[in-house]
């Protein structure tokens, strides 16, 4: 649990299932005040931010917000007056050909997956410098480095995050303020439910640890990183289970 005098207070996006509910349930558990935000599955997440505060009696309150819209970013943030640590979680695939994507798809991508991180860590450094102190968490993919047919926009705006992420630490790290990725392999969440079984089983096959991670397994993680020594920024973190080791 936190022992620090002052609760810290952790903002989670995309936080209504899977990786972002998971590591809602373990920042939660350990004492963090949380903003949760999720676009479409509003009941959801209330009823998340109901349970943690009722499990764990922290302050949780959750925000529908398109991470992807610089509006509705900058309303987010007009409820946080402290922040101590950001999770950049928020994030959409696209399973399609390149030259059948429109460019509408392939801005609404990077918009959501790219854009949204700088809208929200612009906004989140001001809060982090007045400590003196923060962690800036971005939760990538192994396809931001090695690619992926058909998932062209998604690589490209997981690459970007890469970019992103060791650009603004070195940026940060004279203000103490630490800025790393976690890089997913295949992660089980509703991402991946469009894949076939037997997509699912070639995968298997070709990951060395024979499964796909939990998303329990990617919160512990994450929230190991925000825990880490200051010296540790600009890291692109992988778990994959040896999958691209």
């Amino acid at each position: 649990m936190n022992t620090d005098n002052r609760q810290k207070c952790a903002l989670i996006t995309g936080a209504s299932r899977g990786i972002g509910k998971a590591a809602a349930e373990i920042f939660a558990k350990n004492g963090y005040n949380l903003f949760l935000t999720c676009h479409n599955s509003t009941d959801d997440l209330e009823s998340l931010a109901e349970s943690l505060q009722s499990a764990y009696g922290i302050r949780c309150r959750p925000i529908e917000a398109d991470m992807g819209a610089e509006t509705d970013v900058v309303r987010l943030f007009s409820h946080i007056q402290n922040l101590d640590v950001l999770v950049n979680n928020a994030g959409m695939a696209c399973f399609e050909l390149l030259s059948d994507m429109t460019a509408e798809q392939w801005h609404r991508i990077i918009a959501v997956n790219l854009d949204s991180c700088f809208y929200t860590c612009r906004a989140a450094i001001p809060l982090m410098l007045k400590n003196h102190s923060g962690s800036i968490i971005n939760v990538s993919s192994v396809w931001g480095a090695q690619g992926a047919s058909m998932e062209v926009a998604y690589s490209a705006s997981k690459g970007g995050m890469n970019a992103f992420t060791k650009a603004l630490a070195k940026e940060l790290a004279p203000s103490n303020i630490q800025v790393n990725a976690v890089a997913c392999g295949v992660i089980d969440t509703a991402m991946n439910s469009c894949l076939s079984p037997e997509d699912m089983a070639a995968l298997r096959e070709e990951i060395p640890a024979g499964r796909p991670g939990t998303p329990a397994e990617a919160a512990e993680l994450i929230f190991r990183v925000a825990q880490a020594p200051p010296y540790m920024t600009g890291q692109i973190i992988t778990i994959d289970g040896g999958w691209y080791t």
